[in-house]
C-alpha cells in the first residue's frame, strides 16, 4: 500500500482532463508540485485507463455484461484469453472478480442477435470460458468517489464541479452525428486526454470548432465526462460488488433506496439489471469493515425490497471504454499515430 494525495487522486480520477492551473486552484498548492505529484500517480499506476464517458444509448446500443466462472486454469492461459477479449471490438471492458465469479466482461451491441454472435466467438477462445451468465444492463449511475476526500471545505465546489451522479444508459432517442463529431468522438474514445489542438489536427478541424463540439456534445448529454480507473489495491482500498435480487418493488420503494445509496459517499456505481439480479452495488472504502456495516445496515433497512444478495470483491480491471470501436471503425483515418 502507498500513501497517496487523496484529494489529488479524487480531483484526477474524477476529472482526466483537469488542468494543474485548476488543481492548484481547488486544493491551493503549487502548480509545479502538483504537477510532479501528477506524473507519480502515473508512474505507480495508481491512476491508469483514462476513459471519455460516452452515453452509449444515444447510439442505439445495448450493453450486457457476462459472468464468467472458472474462467481460466492459469496464470498464462488467463493473459491468452485477456488479449483475446481485447482484441474483440464489442467488448468494452473487462475485469476480475473474487468470488463465484472471477471473470467479467462488458459488451455493446445494436441487438440480442449480434451480441450472441459475439460470445459465440469469445467462448470459441478456451473451453474454460463456456460457463456463464447473461445480464442486460439497463442503466448505470456513477456517483463521484466523495470518501477519499480528506478536506470537507472541498465539498461544496467540487459537488458544482461534479454533480450528483452520472446517468448512462437508458431508454434514450438515437441520435445522429455529423462527420466532424464522430472525429471527435472517435478521438476522445481512443485517447481522453488529448490536448484539443492536436484533436483539431486529427480530426481536420480547426480549434475553434473542435472545442464547439466537445461543448456540443456535453449539452446534449452525449459525452458525460472523462474519468480514469484507480489501482484500489496499490492505496489500500477495499473495493467489492453487492448483487441484489429485489422483491416487491414500487417506484416509491426504489426512490427511497436511490436517496440511500446517494447518501452513502463509499457506494461509487449502481448498474440496475435485468437477469439472475435486478441492482449490482459498488462499493469501495479504506476500512473493510464498513463495507460489512453499509451492507448489513442496507439489508436491515430495505430488508422488505432484497430478496436474495450476494457480495465479491473486485481484484483488477483490464479495459474500461464507453464505445465499442467496431462502431466508429470507418473514422480510422482520424485517429492518427
Amino acid at each position: 500500500m502507498v500513501k497517496v494525495d487523496r484529494d489529488l487522486l479524487f480531483l484526477y480520477s474524477e476529472d482526466a482532463r483537469i488542468k494543474i492551473k485548476e488543481l492548484a486552484y481547488l486544493l491551493k498548492k503549487s502548480a509545479q508540485r502538483l504537477k510532479y505529484n501528477v506524473k507519480t500517480l502515473e508512474k505507480d499506476k495508481n491512476v491508469f485507463n483514462p476513459y471519455s464517458v460516452i452515453d452509449y444509448s444515444f447510439f442505439g446500443l445495448l450493453m450486457f455484461r457476462v459472468y464468467f466462472k472458472g474462467g481460466y486454469i492459469s496464470e498464462k492461459n488467463k493473459n491468452m484469453i485477456l488479449e483475446k477479449l481485447k482484441e474483440n471490438p464489442y467488448v468494452v471492458s473487462i475485469y476480475e472478480l473474487d468470488g463465484a465469479f472471477d471473470l467479467v466482461i462488458e459488451m455493446e451491441a445494436p441487438n440480442a442477435s449480434r451480441f450472441n454472435k459475439e460470445l459465440g466467438k469469445i467462448t470459441a477462445i478456451a473451453p474454460t470460458l463456456n460457463n456463464y451468465k447473461i445480464l442486460l444492463n439497463v442503466v448505470t449511475h456513477f456517483y463521484p468517489r466523495l470518501y477519499l476526500l480528506k478536506h470537507s471545505p472541498l465539498n461544496s465546489e467540487l459537488m458544482n464541479k461534479f454533480g450528483r451522479d452520472i446517468v448512462v444508459g437508458g431508454d434514450r432517442k438515437v441520435e445522429s452525428f455529423s462527420r466532424g463529431e464522430t472525429a471527435v468522438l472517435y478521438n476522445i474514445v481512443f485517447n481522453p486526454k488529448i490536448r484539443l489542438t492536436k484533436l483539431a489536427q486529427q480530426a481536420k478541424i480547426n480549434v475553434k470548432t473542435a472545442n464547439s463540439i466537445l461543448k456540443r456534445l456535453t449539452q446534449r448529454k452525449i459525452l458525460k465526462g472523462y474519468r480514469q480507473l484507480i489501482d484500489t489495491n496499490s492505496i489500500g482500498v477495499y473495493k467489492h460488488r453487492l448483487f441484489l435480487k429485489l422483491h416487491n418493488l414500487s417506484q416509491e420503494k426504489e426512490n427511497k433506496l436511490m436517496e440511500h445509496i446517494l447518501k452513502t459517499p463509499e457506494i461509487i456505481q449502481v448498474n440496475k439489471t435485468v437477469g439472475d439480479w435486478n441492482m449490482e452495488l459498488d462499493l469501495e472504502s479504506f476500512d473493510k469493515s464498513r463495507i460489512r456495516y453499509l451492507t448489513v445496515q442496507l439489508r436491515e433497512d430495505f430488508g422488505e425490497l432484497i430478496e436474495t444478495f450476494d457480495i465479491m470483491e473486485f481484484y483488477q480491471y483490464h479495459k474500461k471504454t464507453f464505445l465499442p470501436y467496431y462502431l466508429l471503425e470507418g473514422y480510422k483515418e482520424v485517429k492518427g499515430n
